[in-house]
């Protein structure tokens, strides 16, 4: 079954919940040569993608699941919010994490609970497939654009072949303790991590969707109610 680009775009969201079903290496493959297929500026191509399951995928697991849990983030190697935050942006945050929860059924003032979902990041929310993304240390900021519309490309290609996907940020919480852990090369910083499998489809907090602005509040649109203003 074929899709359009838009309902590809409506269908995408964030998996956490998977089926244990192994991914075929070419399903990978082909996942991997959507994202390359990305817009890149002076077609630099930015990026890494160390994909890890199996064996190898269990004890990154687990050995970071046990390092979160003993030890304080590591400053970030990139700029991930803007700090300070601004209070509309503040709560547009909020208001995700507290649906998030509401749909796993984490109550407002269960710190524990709370800790523990945010914990599951770092088991790739026990995905078949876990990716760590890297980019070279000498790359500009326009890179991680090019980047990102790579992870949408993959994201996007994932959705079409009936996979769910999750994109982890929080694995920057880490990324040197991962970057050492994984021995992956010195001229690359860890940017994120993807989860990667079959969705399990009845899972609560599949259900759970995040609320898009509407276009009047991010979009200006000129010269189209009069096209001779273009002119003038």
């Amino acid at each position: 079954m074929s899709f359009s680009l838009k309902e590809l775009l409506n269908q995408r969201h964030s998996c956490r919940a998977f089926l244990p079903t192994p991914v075929p290496r070419e399903d990978i493959e082909t996942l991997l040569n959507a994202a390359r297929r990305a817009p890149s500026g002076a077609n630099l191509q930015p990026g890494m993608f160390h994909v890890y399951t199996g064996h190898p995928l269990r004890q990154l697991t687990e050995e970071l699941s046990r390092y979160s849990e003993t030890h304080p983030a590591e400053p970030l190697q990139y700029d991930y919010f803007p700090q300070p935050m601004p209070q509309f942006l503040k709560q547009r945050q909020r208001e995700a994490g507290y649906a998030l929860y509401q749909a796993l059924g984490i109550e407002k003032r269960d710190i524990a609970g709370r800790r523990r979902q945010f914990s599951a990041n770092y088991r790739f929310f026990d995905a078949p497939v876990g990716i760590v993304v890297t980019i070279n240390n000498d790359m500009g900021a326009g890179c991680y654009m090019d980047l990102g519309m790579s992870l949408m490309s993959l994201f996007l290609a994932a959705t079409e072949l009936g996979y769910g996907s999750c994109g982890i940020g929080a694995l920057a919480n880490y990324g040197q303790y991962v970057h050492q852990y994984l021995e992956l090369p010195n001229h690359q910083q860890v940017v994120c991590g993807i989860a990667l499998g079959r969705p399990k489809s009845d899972a609560p907090v599949n259900g759970f969707r995040t609320q898009r602005e509407p276009l009047d509040n991010f979009a200006r649109l000129h010269g189209f109610d009069n096209p001779q203003e273009e002119q003038a």
